[in-house]
């Protein structure tokens, strides 16, 4: 039987991982948007922005920098994201 995590211990998680990606630009653009952003979140965001986590560096870059067009699932979370930071993300 596994213990549920607490829910401010998965908030601390997730920015951790957000802002120690391993490439220096994600970690300026992912970090400061869940420390703003991560309290407000429902729990079916948490789960899009934990999925989210997960992908590659540099497919994060080409698509917060609007390079390359975000799976469709991640759409609307890279826009948000995107304009965070004053860029505009492809659709």
């Amino acid at each position: 039987m596994s213990v549920a995590e607490r829910p401010e211990h998965r908030l601390k998680r997730l920015a951790m991982r957000a802002a120690r990606r391993g490439t220096k630009e994600m970690d300026l653009i992912l970090g400061p948007y869940a420390v703003t952003h991560l309290p407000d979140m429902a729990e079916d965001e948490l789960d899009l922005f934990e999925a989210l986590l997960d992908e590659n560096d540099q497919d994060l870059y080409r698509w917060v920098t609007g390079q390359e067009a975000p799976p469709a699932e991640f759409t609307a979370l890279m826009v948000r994201i995107s304009a965070s930071v004053g860029l505009e993300t492809a659709r």
